[in-house]
């Protein structure tokens, strides 16, 4: 078959697709592991809450979890910098996860203002590193009447925006204040059977694409924006 005429094509970032890189990962033997992130600091938080149920679920399918607790974390742009102590638990525990799960409270018809502040202390990239990319992730949210899904379309956005791997699946627990009993457990229910779909969603996606998700996010694009910076350097020593 004849090579097809593509003149806008950068030859030298050019690359076939490599099936041995997409079926044959490295092996990769410690549990997956999962970083959770909840969208209130009140003293019975239902997305604390169900971040708790979601976490025990996860170590149930052989995840190993972690939990970040946004209380003392500063405001973005507060004249507070990335050396503050809980920007960098949140940035070292971001680093050391392959999957994330992200829930927040509906306040207002969109996540809470402390949800979007963890997300914006994630840098794009950290030197040459995204954080992010290639990593999986899972979104919820907790109503405080109807069932609505305001939060989790807003979480998919910023989940592309940081090129994380956004399963399909998703929750919305409604009337979250009915869901729990007094010991702060939640009830059995469709609610409850959703968040054992989506965790066993993410940690299948994690299982499958971590090993090779640097194969699976590396962009011709990027490539040809590297080797152009490349010789951009190179022909500047020769002036």
């Amino acid at each position: 078959m004849s090579e097809v005429d593509m003149p806008n094509i950068h030859e030298d970032s050019w690359k076939a697709i490599d099936e041995t890189a997409l079926f044959t990962p490295d092996q990769v033997g410690h549990k997956p592991r999962i970083l959770l992130l909840y969208g209130s600091l009140r003293k019975r938080s239902f997305s604390r809450l169900v971040t708790e149920e979601a976490a025990r679920i996860l170590e149930r399918f052989g995840a190993e979890v972690k939990t970040f607790n946004p209380s003392g974390l500063p405001l973005p742009d507060d004249d507070v910098d990335e050396s503050h102590e809980k920007v960098q638990e949140l940035r070292d525990l971001v680093q050391w996860s392959e999957g994330m799960v992200w829930c927040s409270p509906e306040r207002h018809g969109s996540m809470t203002g402390i949800m979007k502040s963890q997300i914006d202390w994630i840098p794009l990239s950290l030197g040459a590193v995204r954080p992010t990319q290639g990593k999986t992730l899972a979104v919820m949210q907790v109503c405080g009447g109807s069932q609505s899904f305001n939060a989790v379309n807003q979480l998919r956005i910023l989940g592309r925006w940081m090129r994380m791997i956004t399963i399909p699946n998703q929750s919305s627990v409604a009337k979250a204040f009915l869901e729990f009993d007094d010991n702060d457990r939640m009830k059995p229910s469709g609610y409850y059977d959703r968040i054992v779909d989506v965790m066993e969603e993410l940690v299948k996606f994690t299982l499958l694409t971590r090993g090779r998700s640097d194969y699976l996010v590396d962009r011709y694009s990027e490539r040809k924006e590297s080797a152009e910076e490349l010789m951009a350097r190179v022909n500047q020593r020769k002036l």
